[in-house]
């Protein structure tokens, strides 16, 4: 039984291996998203000001997942409000993946 259990965590461990760089860049989605909102810059701006300053805060973080152009800026009262959501296909072994949906916005 001790054979069976070190399996089982063996392969937890492999999925946690494949998993983490996904779970790292949506956290940095995340903050990149909040840090936008909370910018005094684009208090005022449009729509397409705010996706340009995403575009720039993304590129420093390497986020590849999401573009400023998925996503969706609304206003709450004065507040801006920014909503994204995108699926990620992790292979893990073979035929075999798991598909992870992700979303989030910069009232979280």
């Amino acid at each position: 039984s001790m054979v069976m259990v070190c399996v089982l965590l063996i392969m937890v461990a492999l999925v946690g291996i494949k998993v983490a760089p996904d779970v790292i860049e949506y956290n940095a989605v995340l903050k990149s998203v909040k840090a936008t909102a909370q910018d005094p810059a684009t208090r005022g701006a449009g729509v397409a000001e705010i996706r340009r300053v995403f575009d720039k805060r993304k590129s420093i973080d390497n986020v590849t997942a999401v573009s400023g152009a998925d996503l969706d800026i609304s206003k709450e009262g004065n507040d801006v409000v920014i909503t994204f959501a995108y699926t990620k296909k992790v292979p893990l072994y073979g035929p075999v993946s798991l598909t992870i949906d992700f979303e989030g916005n910069s009232s979280q």
